[in-house]
């Protein structure tokens, strides 16, 4: 408790200067807090309630839906009596017959009434005596062949539970009950059967303060070995179940991570230098951590795997400024490494934390504390504009739709013990770009000269056509072929011979 009122005056004393920086990354404490007052963390899958806060909330909004429910099957039983009573005075005496008709429509009616009325009642939840007997035989499920990780939870639970004696097995039966009780729920909504989970959760916990006067730390204890148990057993048929949107949510925030890959460091105000060997190897730990949460199959397993990436990003900031990380580094820093890592089904990991970890984890803590912050994280990439970014909407919108990327660190700008493969690596970076600028440039000039072409080409189709459309062309006969120049000479034959040349003898 002293740990998460030292994190949350933190957050409430360090108020940024440089506001205008980060103004869409800050989170204040009414962001992380309950929004009731209560002092827990909230949570945005339960409408910004702590576990607490919104099981009540809930329970009223459900007990009053139940009321409402009551008083319309009731009601409607009422008018069904009325109308029979009505027709039963005018009719008169019916034939033995007739009255075993009604008598026989009259408790059908009566069934379905009563059917109604114990669905939507308060205790329909637990279940009646004879689903209770139901759920002690073996459900097929169960009693089929365990995978090698499931048999070894269930031997390290036997065995933590030896210590206990008479409470331990108390504890196993009602454990035992509660697994069996959840193959049959298996057609309620995933939000339902959580509710069911937090409820065996509180119920369980507050029957070991109470009745076994058991510790509140060895509490702690013997939850995590509870959820440990019936998660691993439940995870199958809870994580990303096909009645919800959880894998459709998945795919949207990969896209929208894949979309944000040009996002840097820099731009999100990161005080992290990778160029240092040390904070390097902090955020590729980061990164592993982030990512192995989706392998872990019991939500305590995954809550650890945010809270070590979260300590190896406050380790890495404390490597680069040489001092203590602030909660106002914390939350720009994990946002770039969800960006760098891509954690597969985050959505569906977070939903699954949210709906079956024990809820004393969410709601205080250091476990609590960073998994709202990867919650905040999340929330921020999905509504990430160019404002947050401090970018004009033009360079926002170029780099989203992937025609440039920002430009890489300039060669001056590096430190002098920077690695010189990262700074080779970068100014090739930077050379692609500008390649890619000069070619993008090359193919749309390209493509207006292509396109004067064929105009000039239109153009002069379209003058040739006109001056033959206005002076046409007349192709005249061939003439006949000339006869000789004396042909018409009726006088040829009184013309002297043609002079032939005579040859002279000297």
């Amino acid at each position: 408790r002293s740990y998460h009122h030292f994190l949350v005056c933190s957050l409430v004393s360090r108020k940024m200067s440089l506001k205008s920086e980060r103004r869409g990354i800050h989170v204040d404490q009414s962001d992380l807090l309950c929004k009731k007052g209560c002092g827990y963390y909230g949570n945005p899958a339960w409408q910004g309630f702590c576990s607490k806060c919104w099981r009540e909330e809930y329970h009223k909004a459900r007990q009053k839906q139940i009321q409402e429910d009551w008083e319309l099957a009731e009601r409607l039983q009422r008018e069904e009596e009325e109308a029979f009573a009505s027709s039963q005075s005018s009719q008169g005496a019916q034939s033995l017959t007739f009255s075993k008709f009604e008598e026989k429509k009259t408790n059908e009616k009566t069934r379905k009434v009563t059917t109604v009325k114990k669905f939507f009642s308060a205790s329909s939840r637990v279940g009646s005596k004879k689903e209770i007997q139901e759920a002690k035989a073996p459900s097929p499920s169960i009693n089929r062949q365990t995978s090698i990780e499931t048999d070894r939870v269930s031997k390290e639970f036997i065995e933590f539970l030896k210590t206990f004696h008479k409470t331990g097995q108390e504890i196993y039966k009602q454990t035992k009950l509660f697994l069996e009780g959840m193959h049959y729920k298996r057609d309620l909504s995933i939000e339902e059967q959580s509710e069911c989970a937090q409820d065996f959760y509180h119920n369980v916990a507050e029957r070991m303060q109470t009745r076994g006067k058991v510790p509140p730390e060895r509490v702690e204890k013997i939850m995590d070995q509870i959820e440990k148990y019936i998660m691993t057993r439940l995870y199958k048929h809870v994580f990303c179940p096909e009645t919800t949107d959880d894998e459709k949510k998945d795919l949207a925030i990969q896209k929208r991570i894949r979309a944000l890959r040009w996002v840097t460091p820099q731009m999100l105000c990161v005080p992290v230098n990778e160029d240092i060997p040390e904070v390097s190897d902090m955020v590729v730990k980061a990164i592993t951590d982030i990512i192995e949460m989706d392998s872990k199959r019991v939500p305590r397993d995954k809550l650890a795997c945010i809270t070590k990436c979260s300590k190896h990003i406050f380790n890495a900031i404390k490597i680069t400024k040489n001092e203590p990380a602030s909660a106002d580094d914390f939350l720009p820093t994990l946002i770039y490494i969800v960006l760098k890592g891509n954690p597969p089904r985050l959505q569906s990991n977070i939903q699954y934390i949210t709906r079956f970890c024990n809820p004393s984890r969410l709601m205080t803590g250091e476990d609590g504390y960073y998994f709202t912050n990867l919650c905040c994280a999340v929330a921020f990439i999905e509504k990430l504009d160019a404002q947050s970014l401090n970018l004009s909407q033009e360079d926002f919108d170029r780099y989203m739709s992937g025609q440039t990327s920002p430009r890489k660190q300039e060669a001056e700008s590096w430190s002098p013990d920077a690695c010189l493969g990262v700074k080779q690596m970068y100014k090739n970076l930077d050379l692609l770009s500008q390649l890619n600028e000069r070619q993008e440039r090359i193919m749309n000039e390209a493509k207006k000269l292509e396109k004067d072409l064929i105009d000039w080409t239109d153009g002069i189709t379209r003058e040739v056509q006109d001056i033959v459309e206005k002076y046409p062309l007349e192709i005249k006969p061939p003439n006949q072929p000339l006869a000789a120049i004396d042909s018409e000479n009726i006088e040829n034959d009184k013309l002297p011979p043609p002079l032939q040349p005579q040859v002279y003898a000297g």
